[in-house]
C-alpha cells in the first residue's frame, strides 16, 4: 500500500527526504501521489510520484498529469504525511483543525504557530515531528564537515548518510520514549532533551572563557 505525501518545499531542497526515506525502509515507498508547492517560484502543482526527485529539476511547472493547487489548498489535502518544508507559520490557528494528515513532519523552521500547536495537542490522530527534531540533519552534517576538516580525513556520501541516520534515529527514539513516559507532546519532549543536554554539558565543563 502506498503513502500520500504533501509538501510545501523548494524543488531541489526537500524532495530528497522522499527518496531517502525509501532507502532506509521507513515505509514511504511506493507513493501513490505527491502534492508540492514551490515557494520560490510560486508554482503550485499536484502530480504523480513518477516525477518526484528528478535530478536537476528547477521547477514544478510542466510535470505530467499535474494540476494546479494553491498553497492553502495543499495544506488541507487528505494525506498520510504533510511536510511544511519552506516557510514558517504555515500551520496556524485558522487551519490546524482542518488539516487531514496522519503525520506532520516539520521540515521548515517554525512552520506551526503556538496557536496551532495547542490545537494539534487536542488531535491525537496527528503525530507531530517537531522542527527541532525533524530538520536537525543539516546542523548534524555541518558538524560532520567541521570534524572532517579538523582531521583532514573525509568521508564519502554513504558514510555521512549512515552516521546521520544513526544519530537521527537515536534522537527520535529518545524523544518518543520521553514523550510517552512523561505524557507530553513530541515538541516538549524534544526541547526538554535538548535543554537537559546543554545543562549537563555546562555543569560538567564548568566556567569557561
Amino acid at each position: 500500500m502506498g503513502v500520500l505525501v504533501s509538501a510545501c518545499t523548494n524543488v531541489n531542497g526537500r524532495f530528497q527526504a522522499l527518496s531517502s526515506s525509501s532507502q532506509y525502509g521507513i515505509g514511504l515507498n511506493p507513493f501513490h501521489r505527491v502534492a508540492a508547492f514551490d515557494r520560490v517560484r510560486q508554482q503550485p502543482q499536484v502530480r504523480g510520484v513518477d516525477t518526484v526527485a528528478k535530478p536537476g529539476r528547477q521547477t514544478l511547472a510542466g510535470f505530467p498529469e499535474s494540476e494546479p493547487v494553491s498553497n492553502e489548498q495543499l495544506l488541507l489535502l487528505p494525506c498520510d504525511i504533510l511536510v511544511p518544508a519552506a516557510l514558517e507559520r504555515q500551520v496556524t490557528g485558522a487551519n490546524a483543525r482542518k488539516i487531514q494528515c496522519r503525520i506532520l513532519a516539520e521540515a521548515a523552521n517554525g512552520p506551526t504557530t503556538p496557536e496551532a500547536d495547542e490545537i494539534l495537542k487536542q488531535r491525537p490522530e496527528i503525530f507531530v515531528i517537531p522542527d527541532v527534531l525533524c530538520n536537525a540533519g543539516g546542523v548534524v552534517v555541518s558538524y560532520f564537515e567541521w570534524v572532517q576538516d579538523l582531521q583532514s580525513f573525509f568521508w564519502n556520501e554513504t558514510e555521512v548518510t549512515d552516521k546521520l541516520f544513526r544519530i537521527l534515529e537515536g534522537a527520535f527514539t529518545k524523544t518518543l520514549e520521553l514523550s510517552r513516559k512523561q505524557k507530553m507532546s513530541m515538541r516538549q519532549a524534544a526541547l526538554s532533551l535538548g535543554i537537559s543536554r546543554v545543562r549537563d554539558a555546562k555543569k560538567m565543563r564548568g566556567l569557561f572563557p
